[in-house]
């Protein structure tokens, strides 16, 4: 039976949540905190300074439409990574080097897709949790959908393995420099305290979404019509390929070259201060490199690079659009009333309830704040503190900021990195939501009685805050 209702284009999607902020900031009180510089040069908000701005901003509709291309500028760093990326493998695949890699892994994991599934997703949230990698995972995403799609499974099994070991890696790391240690500086939290608990935790939590993304593949597999991008164009083309060519030295030479880039990128982030920027620098380099070593004149190097730069034109825009929202909100000076309006309830929560409201709030809240240590500058002075009177202690506070930023960035439109896989897999966001709500349902129940634990247990009581 045919439904009258029709999914709208995830740019609409988008659209009509840059509206929907757009009309709050007419309706939403305006108002701030003060903010302070903290030594690394960040701002962060004072705690009980909130309030109404004298003056009210009122946001045309012409303000609206400019923040779209204001918002696409905005996002710039993961709009042309994901374009290097784009034709960078672009030209790999045409070297055939793609198709003998994806030829080898279905040798290898063609009969066992759940040990495959596993390591994606276990690999990939280790790295997120140990030194927070996200966007490095996107050369990858082309790769996971080729082999998905020769193992009769499907582009969206593909993009749940990359963001379920991505968003499970940021939400329970045990020292993520961006994320935990950000939390626990701003909390007045010594630095790699209440290690032991997030250790604990991982594998747990891992085998969770391992089980989710597992399940799914065995309903593909089962019914290819049961698949949630059932006649979804996919990247790679809709004809099966029988045949994969044999790793020859070139491909191997191609590809150490792929993990060498890798290996110069996580250096960079980690000794460097690098991002999205180097790493273009460096993928342009392994794109040359490539090139070279598989023998492609520059012409065919040239416009197989732009082929592939061409595919993710509609990629570009959605990530771009996405940041918009958050624009819109911060021009409409009603963030910070936001964050002020959900901390008051949690002072008349029991600890236990309170703890569980923190983690709620701030997975809210990540919509608005996508970037991790953003939110941490914005909600730790106020979370840490409402916990101490209500008897939430501040490793509690940093855990549920923690499990709310990491899960909720598998499914917040927000997320420019998000929204670069799916696009790159071709995967709409309705559909991908309609995969990751559940898991999201699951990991929050789950996280939930983690929170309710520590507070019984008092984890964390022992850690006294740093002073000076």
């Amino acid at each position: 039976m045919k439904s009258g209702f029709k999914v709208p284009h995830t740019l609409i999607l988008l659209l009509s949540m840059m509206l929907v902020a757009y009309i709050a900031t007419w309706l939403v009180p305006q108002g701030f905190f003060d903010t302070v510089t903290l030594e690394n040069g960040r701002q962060a908000v004072v705690a009980g300074t909130y309030s109404l701005s004298d003056t009210q901003i009122r946001l045309t509709p012409m303000d609206f439409l400019v923040a779209i291309p204001r918002a696409l500028a905005a996002a710039q760093d993961v709009i042309f990574f994901v374009f290097i990326v784009g034709g960078v493998l672009a030209i790999a695949r045409a070297t055939g080097t793609i198709d003998a890699l994806i030829g080898s892994l279905l040798e290898r994991f063609g009969h066992k897709p759940y040990l495959l599934i596993f390591m994606v997703v276990f690999t990939f949230a280790m790295a997120s949790g140990a030194i927070g990698t996200a966007g490095e995972y996107i050369p990858f995403v082309l790769i996971l959908v080729g082999l998905c799609k020769a193992m009769k499974l499907d582009a969206m099994t593909a993009v749940g393995m990359v963001v379920t070991g991505y968003g499970i890696g940021y939400g329970v790391s045990a020292f993520s420099p961006f994320t935990v240690m950000v939390a626990q500086q701003v909390a007045d939290v010594p630095l790699y305290s209440g290690i032991e608990l997030r250790l604990a935790i991982f594998l747990p939590f891992v085998l969770i979404g391992f089980h989710h993304v597992w399940k799914y593949a065995q309903m593909v597999q089962a019914d290819p019509n049961a698949s949630y991008v059932k006649g979804i164009p996919c990247p790679l083309g809709d004809n099966e390929q029988q045949e994969y060519p044999a790793l020859n030295i070139r491909h191997k030479l191609i590809l150490f070259g792929l993990v060498a880039t890798i290996c110069v990128a996580v250096w960079g982030i980690s000794t460097k201060g690098w991002y999205l920027y180097e790493l273009g620098a460096v993928f342009i380099c392994w794109g040359i490199l490539t090139a070279i070593v598989g023998q492609l004149d520059a012409d065919t190097a040239a416009n197989k690079f732009i082929e592939g730069v061409q595919d993710l034109a509609t990629t570009a825009i959605l990530i771009g659009v996405a940041r918009g929202i958050a624009l819109i909100m911060e021009d409409g000076q009603i963030l910070h009333t936001l964050v002020h309006g959900m901390s008051q309830p949690l002072s008349y929560l029991g600890a236990e309830l309170a703890a569980v409201g923190m983690f709620i709030m701030q997975t809210f809240l990540n919509l608005f704040i996508p970037s991790g240590s953003g939110q941490a500058y914005v909600t730790m002075p106020l979370m840490a503190p409402v916990g101490d009177l209500i008897g939430v202690n501040r490793q509690i506070a940093v855990l549920a900021y923690q499990f709310g930023d990491g899960f909720s960035n598998m499914i917040i439109p927000t997320n420019a990195v998000l929204m670069g896989i799916i696009g790159m897999a071709g995967v709409p966001y309705h559909a991908w939501f309609r995969f990751c709500f559940p898991l999201i349902l699951k990991l929050m129940a789950a996280a939930s009685i983690v929170l309710v634990l520590a507070v019984v247990f008092d984890y964390g009581a022992n850690v006294q805050p740093v002073v000076g």
